[in-house]
């Protein structure tokens, strides 16, 4: 194939050649976004043959958007999307299918692509999508004893209903001499709940399983039904309490590309800016706990001291050390003063020389190198099969950045090197984001050298209902995706986020096979996982049974009565 660069108009000339009357319809949604419509009986044989088609191009399976579309064509619409990456195409690939009510079932993508396996649970689950021919029928994102006709995505469905359950989590059965090392759902290596069970004979994995989603906190739902267009950016920064403001510019831009808002250049810069400091606070932090779990005290502390730099340049430009609060559709809602410019690049100089001097410390100690090298080697072609993204995809060979493969705020207008190590190891993923500190620097002083003048916002009138677009960034972690779909009412019809540790995760198995219980931890943590966060708490009386779910005040007000603190 060579090294030839591909267009949307290059896929979709290439596509309806290839697939012939599979083809019911194509339609753009973006400069560099291309839905495909097929028959539901072919999506999955025609994602797969994409897959493969772009295979050199870096493509994967990106996310996954399952919407109730009842209200407007009497269907469930199901859609495969693909990314092709290695900066030889912005392009973005979406595989659709309308899906009746009556008989809401589609084949299964994952038996030729494991990287599907979450993404048709998770329809199923939420929307009752059945994936025919799906290997793990097993629930994901609810509870197993859920009942089996509650969906809550389904449009009919309230945001304040509530099921009461008693969670139970099937997982395999062990094999004979098997012995099975629970890790987790709390355990001292995990910051959240997640419980990842390890087959073992005497030392070595040789299988896991992985349940997680204990506390899923309906973002989405509550988003479509009760949040403004301008209130989701606030709740899109809490999705992760390390890299909320990848999220909600993912968002924003989301819905800026559907509805054609042009941001001010202004705005961009200033994206950008912010953007890069999360990318170096967020490895700092992970850098300082992949010290810790080695056993390397020092390198934890110094990471965190040198941390502390970004911290307050953050706070310093958006009054907050996280959730920045400064996205909008349209642009951002706070400038960076003439002066501010010399506070960052004072502040950078010092953090650039502090950085330099821990990473020789680091890479010169051989209780890191040691317990990193030959470690968790996650090979590429399993890297890619499971459509990893980020440190964890680049430490595997995978040369892919959403920053220079699909470029938004500034980056294409400004020059960096994207790390990539082929040992697919834990040292090579520390690697990447170690040398990607010094990037976002030098990413950073080139944005403010350029900033332009000009406005924050775009005056954006009204969003008009039913465009559809993707939006994407970045983040530490690799790729996140969002997807909107507009709607009336200045509320949005349909968002579905994609973190990027929803892609990473299920891959983490393959990491953990052939190695030992006490690699686990830093095997685990090597993709900087990041899991759902506890919202609200049920009480059960074990008296009488009664159950029911505790607000916030209530909560709050029992906890000051059990410490004794009063009001």
């Amino acid at each position: 194939m060579g090294k030839e660069t591909i267009s949307v108009d290059y896929v979709e000339k290439e596509l309806r050649e290839a697939l012939g009357k599979l083809v019911l319809e194509t339609r753009r949604v973006a400069d560099n976004q291309l839905i495909v419509v097929v028959p539901r009986s072919e999506v999955a044989e025609v994602a797969k043959r994409i897959l493969e088609r772009f295979r050199e191009f870096e493509a994967h399976l990106s996310t996954h958007v399952a919407t109730d579309e009842r209200l407007i064509n009497g269907h469930f619409v199901a859609t495969y999307w693909i990314s092709v990456n290695a900066e030889r195409g912005d392009v973005w690939i979406g595989i659709r299918a309308y899906v009746p009510p009556s008989d809401s079932k589609v084949p299964s993508l994952t038996p030729q692509y494991p990287g599907a396996n979450w993404y048709e649970r998770e329809a199923r689950d939420l929307l009752g999508i059945e994936p025919v021919g799906h290997p793990d029928p097993r629930r994901l994102v609810v509870p197993d004893d859920l009942p089996k006709n509650f969906h809550p995505l389904r449009k009919e469905v309230k945001y304040y209903e509530k099921v009461f359950t008693e969670p139970s989590f099937e997982f395999k059965k062990p094999r004979k001499y098997e012995i099975v090392v629970p890790f987790g759902p709390y355990h001292v290596a995990l910051d959240e709940p997640a419980h990842f069970r390890l087959y073992v004979k005497g030392e070595e994995i040789v299988d896991v399983d992985y349940r997680g989603f204990y506390n899923h906190r309906g973002i989405e739902k509550l988003a479509e039904s009760r949040l403004t267009y301008n209130q989701i950016p606030f709740i899109a920064e809490r999705i992760c309490g390390i890299c909320g403001f990848t999220h909600s510019t993912a968002y924003c831009q989301a819905v800026e590309t559907a509805a054609k808002i042009e941001v001010p250049d202004r705005a961009r810069y200033i994206r950008t800016i912010m953007l890069e400091i999360e990318r170096i606070h967020s490895h700092l932090l992970w850098i300082g706990v992949a010290c810790h779990l080695v056993g390397f005290d020092t390198g934890f502390m110094h990471a965190w001291r040198i941390r502390e730099r970004i911290m307050w340049l953050a706070e310093r430009l958006s009054g907050n050390r996280k959730t920045y609060g400064m996205n909008l559709v349209g642009g951002v809602r706070r400038d960076i003063l003439e002066y501010r410019k010399k506070l960052i690049l004072d502040a950078l100089r010092e953090l650039r020389k502090e950085y330099k001097q821990f990473v020789d410390m680091l890479v010169s100690t051989k209780t890191f190198i040691k317990r990193c090298e030959g470690v968790g080697v996650l090979p590429r072609d399993k890297a890619q099969a499971y459509g990893t993204v980020g440190p964890t995809a680049r430490g595997s060979g995978r040369r892919i950045d959403v920053r220079k493969d699909h470029p938004y705020a500034a980056y294409k207008e400004l020059d960096f090197r994207v790390p990539v190590y082929s040992e697919g190891d834990v040292l090579a993923r520390a690697m990447v984001r170690i040398e990607e500190v010094l990037e976002s620097i030098w990413i950073i002083e080139q944005a403010l050298d350029k900033l332009p003048g000009g406005h924050l916002l775009a005056d954006v009138l009204e969003v008009p209902p039913h465009q559809e677009a993707l939006g994407y960034t970045e983040a530490p972690r690799g790729e996140n995706v969002h997807y909107v779909r507009t709607g009336h009412y200045n509320r949005v019809y349909r968002w579905r986020v994609r973190a990027s540790t929803y892609n990473n995760l299920p891959a983490v198995p393959e990491m953990l096979r052939g190695y030992t219980v006490a690699d686990a931890p830093l095997i685990i943590a090597s993709i900087d996982p990041c899991y759902s966060c506890t919202e609200r708490v049920v009480i059960i009386d074990v008296r009488s049974g009664e159950k029911r779910v505790l607000s916030e005040e209530e909560f709050n007000a029992l906890s000051r009565k059990s410490r004794g603190l009063g009001r």
